[in-house]
This record gives C-alpha cells, sequence and structure tokens, in this order.
C-alpha cells in the first residue's frame, strides 16, 4: 500500500464568514446538528488531548455528553491517566471529525470537574452494565487477563441484585470551557476553510480567517 496515494477531495460545503454564527457555541450546535441529521456514526465522538507528566501530550476518544452554560461535558474515572492528567493541568484540547461532512472542530479550554450532584444525575441514568463496569474497571490500570474483569462484573452484579448501583467515589464528570474554537471545512485542491473564534471576553469573540 502506498500511503502517499490515499487521497480523497473534498467538495460537499463552502464555509464564508456570512455563514458563521457570531457565538461559537451557536455554530458548534449548527455543526452539531447538521452531524447529527446527516447519520454521522456517533457525533458526540470527540479526541480528548491532555499533557502527561513525561511532558509529552496524550489523546483518546471520550464522548461528549452535554453542552451545558456554554461548556463541554464528559465523564470518566478520576484515577485513570486523563483524570490525572487533568488534575495536575486542566488545559486540555478537543476535536471533532466528521468525514461525512467534511468537517473538523478544534477546541481548547479549561477542564475541571463537575459537582457531585451533576456526577450523580448522570450516573444513575446510565444503563445499568455501565453502572457497574466503573466499579469494576481501575481505568488505565494493569491486570492480568479479561478473566479477571468478568469476573469482577459478576461478582458485584450478584451484591447489587436489586438495588441501585451507588456512584463510585472516583468516578465523575467534567467540564471543558472553552477559550478557543476553529470550524474547519475541507474544500478542493486542500485549499480549506478555516475560522478561528478566540475570547475576548464571556461574552465577546473575535473571528478570524486562517490560511488552509
Amino acid at each position: 500500500m502506498n500511503l502517499a496515494d490515499l487521497r480523497k477531495e473534498y467538495t460537499a460545503h463552502g464555509l464564508r464568514r456570512a455563514d458563521l454564527h457570531a457565538d461559537p457555541i451557536d455554530q458548534f450546535s449548527h455543526w452539531f446538528k447538521a452531524a447529527v441529521d446527516a447519520g454521522v456514526w456517533e457525533p458526540n465522538a470527540m479526541v480528548l488531548s491532555t499533557l502527561g507528566p513525561d511532558g509529552y501530550p496524550a489523546s483518546r476518544v471520550v464522548l461528549l455528553k452535554g453542552l451545558e452554560n456554554r461548556q463541554f461535558l464528559f465523564f470518566t474515572n478520576y484515577q485513570s491517566h486523563k483524570g490525572q492528567e487533568i488534575a495536575a493541568n486542566g488545559n486540555v484540547a478537543l476535536n471533532f471529525f466528521w468525514p461525512q461532512l467534511e468537517r473538523q472542530i478544534r477546541i481548547s479550554g479549561i477542564c475541571r470537574k463537575l459537582n457531585e450532584a451533576a456526577s450523580e444525575n448522570y450516573f444513575q441514568g446510565r444503563p445499568r452494565a455501565s453502572q457497574i463496569g466503573a466499579w469494576v474497571s481501575n481505568q488505565s490500570q494493569v491486570i492480568a487477563d479479561r478473566q479477571h474483569l468478568e469476573d469482577r462484573f459478576r461478582a458485584l452484579e450478584l451484591q447489587w441484585s436489586g438495588r441501585q448501583v451507588p456512584r463510585p467515589p472516583h468516578w465523575g464528570g467534567y467540564s471543558v470551557d472553552p477559550r478557543s474554537l476553529e470550524f474547519w471545512q475541507g474544500r478542493i485542491g486542500r485549499l480549506h476553510d478555516r475560522f478561528l473564534y478566540t475570547r475576548q471576553s464571556d461574552e465577546s469573540w473575535e473571528i478570524l480567517r486562517l490560511a488552509p
């Protein structure tokens, strides 16, 4: 396989300054709805990048689970690698890519834990298997084999049979308060359209067109 020959011409859409909402959260919501309407598989999948203690960035895909008070929400294990990295440095980046629409959104912001009530409310709305799974997995830690997970799951399933599964104290939500958002639309000849929103104040954003 010659990787240099893997090419796709982007022809679906263009993006003009006049097309943009003044508020990037409104622009995000507009594009997110378009992704849902287009049948994009898991449109809420986003790459979360953090900075590790060794100075190297680390990235993984997580799921956006809310957009509230102008902040992006997700949930995970606080003791995971990403949880520990966020605790040490809350500066993070998010990235959405919707190939069917030839669109990408890059977000930089500050990540903080949600309050206990918000985490509890979300946890109790999860499927029961996912609730138990949050107890089973010491996320990011080395384990001997898969059997360890399955045995632990069955034991906890029996323990909480007929009862509500409590939320683990090491599991909950985070919010990302955006400082900048970039909207990227693929175009012919790699002359892509890119617009960067940079926060000037709580209600004011500067919008600049970037070279592709």
